[in-house]
């Protein structure tokens, strides 16, 4: 039986025990080699790319456009491309002329140099300070205290470091000696770093702490939490925020994390802004069409209702033009199923889905989307327009690249006034009845 793990390959006995010992009984292929014609072949990948998207695309008539034609005019391009990246580069261009916002390629046999440095991260913000002699702390990335695993390197209590501290050097190395800290953080991901730190009240002391690879994903986290933050201030604990970075099977954790804990508030910002999409939004969506219709009120308690976690207050999402895909989808559901307004700028216009299963023979890819939307109109939908929001809102460069968020602003009095006119209080539970005999009526059917 012949067992795939990861890239490699496994031979191992069909029989009713148990496999053992894996890495033995693995396939060795370091000395296979094939010798090919590579213009051969690329020709060949973009033959593929074509034909499958002409098998796959939503519209057997591919959008009016002569695609047979289409092939010839970029065929005799494939002579004059030097790598798989032009490639890619062609086959974009090809895919192109169907004027649909899904397709995308990437992929394939492409070179890569072992020689790629990474730089790490300390998570944070730095001003060069020379006067000061290192680099200054201005921001330390902030992320939901509830999960210190997402931490920032700097944000660890043991460290104590604060705003204003000063870098001084790293590894002994002063950190004014080189154009950009970053020059001595190269390949430092996971490895233990000495930094040596002058503090803003001038005591100097050493601390050892582990940078990390990903800023981008402790900037974004910091941008998130700092959004619930503001809701929670400006709506007096009266609104809740959630939002969704994307619509993947791992987004439906976040969507429990966020959700779950303020199903109970009187309104509730969904934020789908920067939503790469994914295929979640009707489970979101059923999620947010549950209705309350009974209460329970045990000794003690507050009343709680049934649908159990059914959203009573009001709701907004917030979406920008980097909304695309589901989280398209769910924006314009949201809106067409009535639970709401919706605040922002028009989103991408992405709405013909699709899946990556047309592979090329490299493993390369050129999505073909396969289903377009439409609307009970008889209208198709979202593709080449987007979702334009009930209430447009943009955040403009300047005033966000200083701290603003009009969007998010407006969305808080929008629900905020909204409560006001309608609290959607709990009902109060009626008044214990009374089983005393005295009450009871007489009975003379007995």
């Amino acid at each position: 039986m012949l067992i795939r793990k990861g890239g490699d390959y496994h031979v191992v006995d069909a029989s009713v025990s148990a496999v053992s010992k894996l890495g033995e009984k693995k396939v060795d292929l370091s000395g296979w080699g094939f010798s090919i014609n590579v213009r051969e072949d690329w020709r060949q990948i973009f033959t593929d790319a074509w034909r499958m998207e002409r098998d796959y695309f939503y519209d057997p008539g591919m959008h009016n456009v002569g695609w047979d034609a289409v092939y010839q005019k970029y065929l005799p391009l494939v002579e004059r491309i030097t790598s798989r990246d032009e490639l890619s580069d062609l086959i974009g261009r090809l895919v192109g002329e169907l004027s649909a916002l899904h397709t995308s390629v990437r992929g394939g046999d492409l070179r890569k140099g072992e020689d790629q440095i990474r730089v790490a991260s300390l998570g944070a913000r730095f001003e060069r300070d020379a006067e000061a002699g290192g680099y200054r702390i201005e921001h330390i990335y902030q992320a939901d205290p509830d999960y210190p695993n997402e931490r920032s390197p700097l944000d660890h209590p043991e460290l104590d470091l604060n705003v204003g501290d000063v870098v001084i050097h790293i590894d002994g190395v002063p950190t004014l000696s080189v154009t950009g800290m970053g020059e001595l953080l190269r390949n430092k991901t996971g490895k233990q770093v000495r930094l040596s730190i002058l503090t803003a009240s001038g005591v100097s002391r050493d601390e050892m702490v582990i940078p990390i690879g990903n800023e981008s994903r402790l900037r974004y986290d910091d941008w998130e939490y700092s959004r619930r933050q503001i809701v929670e201030e400006q709506g007096t604990g009266r609104l809740g925020y959630v939002h969704l970075q994307a619509m993947g099977s791992s987004d439906l954790e976040q969507w429990y994390r966020e959700f779950y804990p303020v199903f109970d508030r009187q309104g509730l910002i969904i934020d789908v802004r920067h939503n790469r999409g994914g295929n979640i939004e009707s489970f979101i969506l059923e999620k947010l069409l549950r209705k309350d219709w009974m209460y329970w009120k045990s000794r003690g308690h507050r009343p709680e209702w049934n649908m159990q976690y059914a959203f009573r207050g009001h709701l907004v999402v917030l979406c920008d033009e980097l909304t695309a895909s589901d989280g398209e989808a769910f924006a314009d559901g949201f809106r067409r199923l009535g639970l709401g307004k919706v605040i922002g700028t028009r989103t991408w216009g992405g709405e013909i889905w699709l899946s990556s299963n047309n592979r090329l023979t490299d493993n390369g890819l050129a999505r073909a989307p396969s289903a377009g939307v439409y609307g009970p109109e008889g209208e198709w939908l979202i593709e080449q327009i987007g979702v334009v929001p009930d209430i447009e809102v943009d955040n403009l460069p300047h005033a966000t690249f200083n701290g603003q968020d009009a969007q998010l602003d407006s969305a808080i009095a929008y629900l905020l006034e909204e409560i006001e006119k309608d609290p959607r209080e709990v009902p109060a539970p009626p008044s214990f009845p009374d089983r005393s005999i005295r009450n009871r009526e007489p009975d003379f059917r007995r």
